[in-house]
């Protein structure tokens, strides 16, 4: 009897889910803060990007001043997705990820596609709508184990605002989700 205890015990361990394991650092020299999220062997970084940061990269790319100001007055972040651990293809599709304010409804993210649509009403050269998107984090993508990319996302709020952000990605057709709570955008007065 004993026996077959220990053996239940050993194979419910076997396949009880791992617990997601989040963090949160702050860099002590910039105040710039990064917020990780490792779950199911998909791995997710969320880093804030100033607007000093937004606005200085895409005037050196040729946006003029007030075009670099609209997208600097946007919730920004520099963000990585990484197939660590899953031994098949990981797929996601930013449209899929929902970010809630507190007490808010679900909003989605401001895409790529939605940006390029904006800057080619305002007439953008085409080297600087090249250099935008290049800069973006790819609406949709499809890693093998130990892929990753990054890439610029956007979200349509208030800077300082602070945020949840639910993930999903699908492995062989079955959805997946997580969720990383209380992430900050940056401010005018975050450091960099």
């Amino acid at each position: 009897m004993t026996r077959l205890i220990c053996i239940l015990c050993f194979c419910l361990s076997w396949t009880t889910p791992v617990a997601a394991v989040t963090s949160h650092e702050t860099n002590p020299e910039s105040g710039v803060q990064t917020w990780e999220l490792h779950d199911q062997g998909v791995g997710f970084t969320l880093m804030q990007i100033t607007p000093d940061q937004a606005r200085g990269f895409f005037l050196a790319r040729g946006f003029d001043r007030a075009a670099a100001d609209y997208y600097a007055s946007h919730c920004v972040f520099m963000t990585i997705v990484r197939n660590e651990a899953v031994a098949e293809a990981i797929t996601y599709n930013l449209a899929d990820w929902r970010f809630y304010l507190k007490k808010g409804q679900p909003e989605k993210l401001k895409l790529k596609d939605d940006w390029l649509a904006e800057w080619r009403q305002r007439k953008l050269a085409e080297p600087s709508l090249i250099a935008f998107e290049w800069s973006q984090h790819p609406s949709t993508q499809t890693f093998e184990k130990g892929d990753w990319n990054q890439g610029m996302t956007t979200y349509a709020m208030p800077l300082g605002s602070i945020f949840n952000l639910k993930f999903q990605w699908t492995v062989n057709g079955a959805i997946h989700h997580a969720t990383l709570n209380d992430i900050q955008c940056a401010s005018e007065t975050t450091a960099h």
